[in-house]
């Protein structure tokens, strides 16, 4: 799994409640969700942000309410991932059973402005900066298992696929 895409980025301990403010909770529809993501942080965000985007952000992104509300706001708005500093453990969770690929690297967010573009191989565990002379990050890659929840689109998905 090969992501590319620009980056905007986020500090540390990003809430669910900045990602998806709890007003809007009054829907489980993703297109509503995804209309309203970071809509706290950067009013224009899902303006501004193109499909296949990717957040880059700093440590405990996701902590808060254990919604998954959250993930999914953020998956159907067209980000393709987040790579983190580190997550909430719920979050975490939360973002491969809907199929957002998460990717933790400590080092990322000091390396990278807004609007620089990266390439993420979930497969072989690197992150590029496109178009500098860095050489590429080290990550760990998704395990099999998870990489498969991410292609069916998450847990109750991939439970689907596997009953048919």
């Amino acid at each position: 799994m090969k992501l590319r895409g620009k980056v905007w980025k986020f500090g540390d301990n990003v809430d669910t409640d900045a990602i998806i403010a709890a007003r809007y909770l009054v829907s489980s529809d993703p297109a509503f969700l995804a209309a309203h993501c970071m809509e706290d942080v950067d009013p224009e965000f899902v303006k501004k942000i193109s499909v296949g985007d990717i957040i880059v952000a700093g440590d405990n992104f996701g902590c808060g309410s254990s919604r998954e509300h959250a993930p999914i706001a953020i998956k159907t708005a067209g980000i393709s991932c987040v790579v983190a500093k580190g997550f909430a453990r719920i979050f975490y969770r939360n973002a491969f059973n809907i199929g957002l690929p998460i990717f933790e690297s400590r080092d990322l967010w000091d390396m990278v402005s807004k609007g620089q573009e990266i390439e993420v191989d979930g497969d072989n565990g690197s992150i590029r900066i496109l178009n500098s002379d860095r050489a590429p990050l080290h990550i760990e890659p998704i395990p099999p298992f998870m990489q498969q929840l991410v292609s069916d689109g998450g847990l109750m998905k991939h439970i689907a696929k596997k009953r048919a």
